[in-house]
């Protein structure tokens, strides 16, 4: 795909309705990340941690100028901005110039995103939405519209298995749905099926909790 960006309205999720009580009051909290990556292969553990990592409690703004993560990845530069309006958090992320030739020492392609963006809000109904934006990429093709979960599976693993699956929009949400949400613009998963690496790239995670800073309710993996 080549010069077009696509814009994706991500789900709109709402807590379950709750009894009155007198509970000190919530705040709902938010962070977002440029990217990261945490991968295996060649006896070699590569983690880059969070980049740019920002938090509606601060830092509110982050920057990375990128770099290389090992031999798997170059990240360009990629910027976060975090903070609240109100009761309501709000966070977003980007990056852009993407590039990973991993896959092509297995016979795979070379995965390329040139700009990419994720950003995620919470809502005055004590829920949480979340969208994504993507701009050219090379070694995979997206459609004209996003849904979320969209995945495409990136064959020439082992024994007819994929050498990764790529999930665009992806939305993480708990069980039972508590009004938070995660979205990643992008998801590569190394050898889902098992191979000689395993591990995931993130490109662009903004995640949103209505009920963050609420006494009884944990943040738990979301943050």
């Amino acid at each position: 795909m080549r010069g077009r960006t696509l814009l994706v309205t991500g789900v709109l999720l709402l807590a379950a309705p709750a009894a009155a009580h007198a509970d000190p009051p919530i705040e709902s909290t938010g962070w977002a990340s440029a990217g990261s990556l945490d991968v295996l292969a060649d006896n070699e553990h590569v983690v880059t941690g969070e980049l740019a990592r920002c938090d509606a409690d601060g830092p509110a703004t982050v920057r990375t100028p990128g770099g290389a993560a090992g031999r798997i990845a170059v990240f360009g530069f990629g910027g976060t901005v975090c903070g609240r309006n109100g009761p309501i958090a709000e966070a977003q992320a980007g990056g852009q110039r993407f590039e990973s030739d991993f896959l092509a020492r297995y016979g795979g392609p070379k995965l390329k995103v040139r700009t990419y963006a994720v950003n995620c809000s919470t809502t005055a109904d004590a829920g949480s939405t979340g969208s994504m934006s993507i701009g050219e990429v090379a070694g995979f093709t997206v459609p004209s519209s996003i849904p979320a979960n969209y995945r495409i599976t990136v064959p020439g693993g082992p024994a007819g298995t994929a050498l990764a699956t790529i999930t665009l929009n992806e939305t993480v949400t708990p069980t039972p749905a508590d009004g938070s949400l995660v979205t990643h613009a992008v998801h590569v998963k190394l050898f889902p099926q098992g191979g000689p690496a395993s591990g995931d790239i993130y490109l662009g995670t903004a995640a949103c909790n209505p009920f963050g800073k609420h006494p009884n309710v944990a943040w738990g993996a979301f943050g």
